[in-house]
């Protein structure tokens, strides 16, 4: 599907605000049991230290200013009689006006996507520990109204590597199982029984930086944008677009946003989200906290990656039904 209007331009703010749900990695979709080996050094990596992935074209150009209104061509005499008031002075745009504009013209086009598929890799800080990646497949409905029904938002992911975690399936559907997330592990212990979880509780939230429910691109760039008009109150940022970037050999273009103050309400130094252009749509989001020293690496906070992405695939309840003959849910 192609979409009216470039992502490119609206997911400039997606980088903007530290946020949301999925990470780098380069893994060959077709084999899922081997760990990736290509390009993950340099997908982990900020914007100034994989400069080799990027183009050198110039940064986009923010909008001009307001133009003054120029009087019109009647006498002289006229214009004397009736001068016009003297103009305001410009006021500069703050770095992040261009990307809210696109942003919220570009949601619109987002959510002509009813649903999508795709192998999401994630990586995560939490509790200052830097976790392992994690690999898995996914599906995910948006919520609509279809023929005067209600859709609901749905999710389901099976997770593929690391072997820890490998062959764990979840499902989470918007207003169904009384909210919870039906999830079950792999091995004799776990492997026997489907769990209900809270999204919010102990379990669910394990090693996890978000919940379930605010996955998805739709809710990244929501939360995004919410994020953007916080961080553009806060002061001044530095934004930059660069082309020729490639996440497992697809062009993107990468949109750079540096925070070099640390202060509320900023959550991250350096945030960078990386948009497929060819699909339009953006594939990479990663956050990055500040060097504990001037020279030293900037810590990584979470990354998420969305490879081999197809959209409006045409999922059903089917396919958020625990029941499904190709899922291995216990108890069903």
């Amino acid at each position: 599907m192609v979409l009216r209007k470039p992502f490119q331009r609206f997911f400039a703010v997606a980088v903007l605000a530290g946020c949301c749900s999925s990470i780098a990695a380069q893994q060959d979709a077709t084999t899922q049991d081997k760990a990736p080996v290509q390009e993950a050094k340099l997908l982990s990596e900020p914007v100034f230290r994989v400069s080799k992935l990027l183009g050198e074209d110039k940064p986009l150009e923010q909008p001009a200013g307001d133009v003054t209104a120029k009087p019109d061509s009647g006498p002289a005499e006229r214009v004397a009689a009736n001068p016009l008031p003297a103009p305001k002075p410009a006021v500069a745009a703050h770095p992040l006006d261009n990307a809210l504009h696109m942003a919220e013209d570009a949601l619109q086009d987002l959510q002509t996507i009813r649903d999508y598929t795709a192998t999401l890799v994630k990586r995560e800080r939490y509790n200052d520990t830097l976790g392992e990646r994690e690999f898995m497949k996914v599906k995910i409905r948006n919520e609509r109204v279809v023929d005067g029904k209600q859709v609901p938002f749905s999710i389901y992911m099976r997770f593929v590597q690391p072997k820890a975690v490998s062959g764990r399936e979840v499902i989470w559907v918007k207003g169904q199982n009384e909210g919870k997330i039906l999830a079950h592990e792999t091995g004799i212990i776990t492997g026997f029984k489907t769990f209900h979880l809270d999204p919010d509780g102990m379990l669910a939230m394990r090693n996890n930086r978000h919940p379930i429910y605010e996955a998805g691109l739709e809710n990244l760039v929501l939360k995004l944008i919410e994020k953007a008009e916080r961080d553009k109150a806060a002061g001044l940022c530095k934004v930059e677009y660069r082309k020729g970037a490639k996440i497992k050999g697809r062009a993107c273009t990468m949109i750079s946003v540096t925070h070099d103050e640390q202060k509320a309400p900023y959550d991250f130094h350096n945030a960078q989200v990386f948009i497929d252009d060819e699909l339009n749509i953006p594939i990479r989001y990663a956050s990055y906290g500040w060097p504990s020293a001037p020279g030293e690496e900037a810590p990584l906070i979470e990354e998420y990656t969305y490879l081999e992405v197809q959209v409006n695939v045409g999922l059903t309840d089917k396919d958020f039904d625990p029941a499904n003959e190709e899922y291995e849910f216990p108890g069903y």
